[in-house]
């Protein structure tokens, strides 16, 4: 049975997925199966075409949804990740309220937004079109990734807008875009981090974030994080391997 990932998302749910790199379908096959409640198919950072997205999401399994980050919130992109059937998508580098109002409507379809009617995967190839239309703007999730420290200086405003579901922290650019790229544990990185957690926390809006593993992400579960990314394919292939060599190896 599928699971809808935004009525998890809105109640409150913790959420635990794992980042989808590599344009391999095997591979979120297998992730769907391993017990994640979400896989976050990466469309910036990989390598991944649209044609690569839809063909990792028909791999996966119903019962874990996926969420496509798109390569920036840029209309075009929003439009191709919701027609390949994804359950929701991460905008990011969303700094202001404007951005984070036009990506909101290019995810929803009229009335609520500008979501450009077509027919692909989402909507049955046409088969199921009046049921995806009727139900999209009610299923799809809505997540801004807040990386910047502008996005920081304007939180209270984007969280004024309408329509977004969630609030993703992405702490490695966050860094650097404070002169400290990858020191996210320096103090005034974990400020301005706080910063944004204490305003969703106020509007009850769903927060995430990304850890390179299990203790990376425990102590944001333990301060209110519902979303979480933990690893990567490649990271969990290449610990894995390595675990695997230095029991065996002298």
């Amino acid at each position: 049975m599928k699971s809808n990932f935004r009525k998890r998302l809105l109640q409150g749910d913790r959420l635990t997925g794992t980042i989808v790199s590599l344009p391999c379908p095997q591979i979120a096959e297998l992730l769907s199966r391993s017990g994640f409640d979400w896989l976050f198919i990466d469309g910036e950072h990989g390598c991944l075409s649209v044609g690569d997205i839809q063909l990792l999401l028909q791999a996966a399994q119903p019962q874990c949804p996926c969420v496509v980050r798109v390569a920036a919130n840029h209309e075009v992109y929003i439009k191709q990740a919701l027609d390949t059937g994804a359950d929701g998508v991460i905008a990011p580098l969303v700094n202001d309220a404007e951005t984070a109002a036009r990506v909101v409507a290019w995810a929803r379809y009229p009335p609520l937004g500008k979501r450009s009617v077509g027919i692909a995967r989402a909507q049955g190839y046409g088969f199921a079109f009046a049921d995806y239309v009727n139900r999209a703007n009610t299923d799809v999730a809505v997540i801004i990734q807040v990386e910047h420290v502008d996005a920081v200086a304007n939180i209270a405003s984007i969280l004024d807008v309408a329509g977004i579901d969630g609030v993703f922290i992405g702490p490695y650019d966050l860094s650097a875009s404070m002169g400290k790229p990858g020191d996210i544990n320096d103090a005034d990185v974990r400020h301005q981090i706080e910063t944004v957690r204490q305003a969703c926390l106020e509007r009850r809006m769903a927060l995430g974030i990304f850890g390179v593993d299990a203790a990376a992400v425990q102590p944001f579960i333990r301060q209110g994080y519902t979303l979480a990314a933990v690893g990567m394919d490649t990271l969990l292939l290449g610990q894995s391997a390595r675990l695997v060599l230095s029991a065996l190896k002298p």
